[in-house]
């Protein structure tokens, strides 16, 4: 191994450390999140059912089309929030992790239903490869913060959430076909690039735009994740708790 491992086996290292810590054989019901990480945290939960022959009965609740493909592809218990509405954790990856634990995601475009099953959650972790760190928000992530929008709605949203705070904000544009991205939930997404370096109360942004008519979401994740994991480029697993 070099001195400094590569991006995926840094998420590697985070989701395996997270996994085994938090799902045990107490854990009954654990979200999916969505994203590259989590595709790791699927593989260690399937190790653990078939090759170890632990946690039998868990069961795994998706925010995702991507993340139901991948409880399904490794055979792993399917559920839904209609019959599994309380779970015991949640665990999903993140676009940016601030000082104060306020995450940024929405990169992959799932940040609606990601937000629904934590919310439903007792604990969400989150892992990520350490590029994911941040002091505050925008240092890594440029990309601004993703809002799930109805579609009717974007242009409103955009101009109001700009005449609020400031910044640019932009409908997503889709790479491989005509228009703007389309999330599983039938809806456009704006991605809010805001005022680098100026002092934003993340809490009361978020509720803010949450408030305007239109908004389904926002990407903004603010006192949700209670533990951190980041797969660190020297090897190791760095924790940031709450």
């Amino acid at each position: 191994m070099t001195d400094k491992i590569a991006l995926d086996a840094a998420k590697k290292l985070a989701a395996i450390t997270a996994v085994d810590q938090w799902v045990t054989e107490e854990t009954k019901v654990v979200g999916i999140g969505s994203g590259s990480t989590v595709v790791f945290a699927v593989e260690r939960i399937a190790e653990r059912v078939w090759k170890d022959g632990a946690l039998a009965d868990i069961i795994c609740v998706p925010s995702s089309y991507q993340a139901r493909l991948l409880i399904l592809d490794h055979n792993l218990t399917l559920g839904d929030l209609d019959r599994h509405s309380k779970i015991d954790v949640y665990i999903d990856g993140a676009d940016e992790v601030d000082n104060a634990m306020v995450l940024i995601k929405g990169g992959g475009g799932c940040l609606l239903q990601e937000k629904i099953v934590a919310s439903c959650a007792k604990k969400m972790i989150v892992i990520a490869d350490y590029t994911k760190k941040s002091l505050r928000l925008g240092e890594q992530w440029c990309r601004g913060i993703p809002i799930e929008v109805s579609p009717q709605a974007h242009v409103p949203v955009k101009l109001k959430i700009e005449e609020l705070f400031g910044g640019h904000a932009e409908l997503r544009v889709a790479l491989m076909k005509a228009g703007p991205i389309v999330t599983d939930n039938g809806n456009f997404l704006i991605d809010w690039k805001f005022v680098a370096k100026r002092e934003y109360n993340w809490d009361e942004v978020n509720r803010a735009i949450t408030m305007i008519p239109g908004v389904m979401e926002t990407g903004l994740f603010v006192d949700m994740a209670i533990k951190c994991y980041f797969g660190m480029a020297d090897g190791t697993v760095k924790v940031q708790n709450k």
